[in-house]
């Protein structure tokens, strides 16, 4: 029997050899510097409350998953394993003004826009918008719709 579901988030990666995230190294070096003694903020922890960034993908292929039901129980479930609810709205179109085709997750992941109809039911605003209807922005990445890679080349 499977436990309760994990998180609908992950973090970034930042064991990995190489990564590196803000300006840490040059602090470090201000840090206890003469001209630090008048600004007590560079005086502060180096880590106070760093938050690097989460991968939201879970999310949307979550969300995708339960387009036709209620949103109700969905909003629920989906607050329950996220830290933050803001990356609902970058998928679901809280008002008519908001609602979009699809949305760019990142500089290559598009995913379906998503609106919650007037009988309270996640739907999507264009559901016949697939990996066949974009194009690529550029020849160097791979870009994907809803997880399915693009079947048009850049330029074609």
């Amino acid at each position: 029997m499977r436990g309760t579901p994990g998180p609908l988030y992950r973090k970034v990666n930042t064991r990995t050899h190489g990564v590196h995230h803000g300006s840490g190294k040059k602090f470090r070096w201000e840090r206890h510097a003469k001209k630090a003694l008048d600004n007590p903020s560079l005086q502060a922890s180096m880590h106070g409350g760093q938050r690097h960034g989460r991968d939201y993908t879970p999310l949307f292929r979550f969300l995708l998953s339960r387009i036709g039901q209620k949103w109700d129980g969905v909003f629920k479930e989906a607050c329950a394993r996220l830290d933050d609810v803001e990356p609902l709205s970058w998928m679901v179109a809280t008002c008519e003004a908001d609602r979009r085709a699809y949305f760019v997750a990142s500089e290559n992941s598009y995913f379906s826009g998503l609106f919650v109809d007037e009988d309270g039911i996640l739907s999507a605003v264009d559901p016949g918008l697939d990996e066949n209807s974009l194009k690529p922005t550029c020849a160097c990445c791979t870009h994907s719709f809803n997880g399915k890679v693009f079947t048009h080349r850049f330029g074609m």
